[in-house]
Order: structure tokens, then C-alpha cells, then sequence
């Protein structure tokens, strides 16, 4: 069950194989149902997971009471409410299951506990933190600086599975257009 989080720990080349070791025994299996929230806005998040299966979709209610889908996740990615899990101050977003799957999942106080542990668990959760914040930002810049169209087709590029696994409603969500306009541009680029 822990062979996936194993494997991608090993491909950083940061951990040696005790730290790995010893740090998946603070991972526990959660699996989950399609259409769980995992999350819900106004709570405070205590952990963070590893997604072993499945696709999940960060949302928020936007001020005109709409859903806004602004992140999905795939398998062999990370995934938390992290301004919550940081700070311990209440959440603004939801954490959405769009299929079944399976999450590997570390507390809080466990994830504090493996940092402190080794430099090199600092090293690797430094990584993990300029990954998203890098991931974070580019799609900030997509959403301000590229037309819809372009943001369609470097989707189709770099994640054909989100065009292919993710619903209409949510996709369109995700790339800040509605699901009439999504439409064209598949009619337009397909």
C-alpha cells in the first residue's frame, strides 16, 4: 500500500532508505468514496497526504456562491489544505474525492516530529514546498497572462488525464471558463 510513497521518495534522492523507513511508519492508509469531502471550509486541517489513488479537486465558494475548482490532484502527488495545515486557522476551501481512491496520510504532529528528524527530511520537505508554490504560481500567471484557449491546449499537452478523467463542470472550473465556452474551445481545438 506504501510502495508508491516509497517509490517517490527514493526518485528525490534526498532520503536514505532508514529515513524513508522509519518516516512511512507515520503514514496511515485512508481510502475514500467518490464524492467525499475530505476537507470542508471553516475547518482547521491537521494533515497531509499523499494521494496513492484516486483524483481530488480543491474548491471554494466564491462571493457570487459558485464552486471555483482551483487545483485537482492526481496519483503520486501531494495534497492538503496547506494554508490551514500551516497555520492552524481555519480553512477557506474544500477538499473534493471526483473518484474513489486511496490517500496516505500524515498528522500534523507526526509530520513536525519527522522534520525535526533529519536534515534531510527538512531538505525534502523544502522541496515539496517550492514544487507547489512553484506549480501555485504558474498557474496564477496562466489564468492572468494566457487566453482560455491557450490554457485548453497546454492542458491537453502537459495533462491529458485531467481532460480525459476530470468532469466538464469541474474542468471548465479549473480553467476559469464555463462549461459552454470549454465546448468551443474543444470543438475549436480538437
Amino acid at each position: 500500500m506504501k510502495e508508491n510513497l516509497r517509490k517517490m521518495l527514493e526518485s528525490v534522492d534526498i532520503l536514505s532508505d532508514s529515513e524513508i523507513s522509519n518516516g512511512l511508519d507515520y503514514f496511515e492508509v485512508k481510502p475514500f468514496k467518490k464524492d467525499d469531502i475530505l476537507i470542508e471550509a471553516g475547518k482547521v486541517c491537521n494533515w497531509m497526504a499523499f494521494v496513492n489513488t484516486g483524483i481530488l479537486r480543491n474548491f471554494y465558494i466564491s462571493s457570487k456562491d459558485e464552486e471555483v475548482t482551483y487545483c485537482l490532484t492526481f496519483p503520486s502527488k501531494v495534497i492538503s489544505a496547506f494554508s490551514s495545515f500551516m497555520t492552524q486557522k481555519a480553512t477557506f476551501e474544500n477538499i473534493h474525492a471526483l473518484t474513489a481512491g486511496e490517500l496516505l496520510v500524515i498528522k500534523r504532529k507526526h509530520y513536525y516530529t519527522l522534520m525535526n528528524s533529519s536534515e534531510n527530511w527538512l531538505k525534502f520537505s523544502r522541496l515539496v514546498a517550492e514544487q507547489s508554490y512553484i506549480e501555485m504560481e504558474n498557474r496564477l500567471l496562466a489564468l492572468q497572462m494566457e487566453s482560455a484557449k491557450k490554457r485548453y491546449a497546454d492542458l491537453m499537452t502537459n495533462n491529458p488525464e485531467f481532460i480525459q478523467l476530470v468532469p466538464l463542470k469541474y474542468l471548465a472550473s479549473y480553467l476559469g471558463v464555463t462549461k459552454r465556452h470549454l465546448s468551443r474551445l474543444r470543438r475549436d481545438i480538437s
